[in-house]
């Protein structure tokens, strides 16, 4: 039986989650899995909401079509949650990452998510801030994805963030990009 991820990012324009949905995908793609990612965009603004989209497979993905019921949902911004639903379409048991300060337990109750439901916080922005000095918070919920989901191992993430970027940062820019997704993957609490 086929596996099919398909995986919904919700944040605002300048947070690097179309990055982080290519980066999944790109992954994935590395461990030979079928991929696709892509963009929802609305007015181009920095700060303007959007949503991006993963799939990975072990099977040739035959729907090209947006994600209407994810089974991983993904938060870059948790001032969303006023805009958005999140549990929009998931199933019961599905996965939240939230990017936030909360306990889990207030997350939990931000999203009247029920109690069969995975919900997972880290502090994106937090660590961010701290390891790239840029509130991109992008990597590390990469690395708290890696961590809650098993869909790509943090290492292959790592190697796939040193070839993505490393035509367009600095060393140290890269290195502290891998540092955030090392802390996320530690530091990410779930429930």
């Amino acid at each position: 039986m086929s596996q099919l991820t398909e995986i919904r990012w919700h944040a605002r324009a300048g947070q690097g989650a179309v990055t982080a949905a290519k980066l999944v995908a790109d992954t994935a793609l590395a461990q030979g899995a079928f991929i696709q990612a892509m963009p929802e965009y609305g007015p181009e603004r920095t700060g303007a909401p959007l949503k991006a989209y993963t799939r990975v497979s072990d099977e040739p993905i035959e729907v090209h079509n947006t994600i209407t019921n994810p089974g991983i949902v993904v938060v870059l911004d948790e001032t969303l949650l006023g805009l958005v639903d999140p549990t929009e379409g998931m199933p019961a048991d599905g996965t939240i990452i939230l990017n936030t300060e909360m306990s889990v337990a207030d997350a939990r109750a931000a999203l009247s998510a029920p109690d069969s439901m995975t919900v997972a916080v880290v502090d994106a922005t937090g660590i961010a801030l701290d390891t790239i000095k840029r509130n991109i918070p992008n990597t590390p919920i990469v690395g708290a994805l890696a961590r809650v989901t098993n869909v790509v191992p943090v290492d292959a993430v790592k190697e796939r963030l040193v070839s993505m970027f490393g035509k367009k940062f600095s060393q140290d820019m890269i290195d502290a990009n891998l540092h955030s997704v090392e802390r996320a993957f530690e530091e990410v609490r779930v429930s």
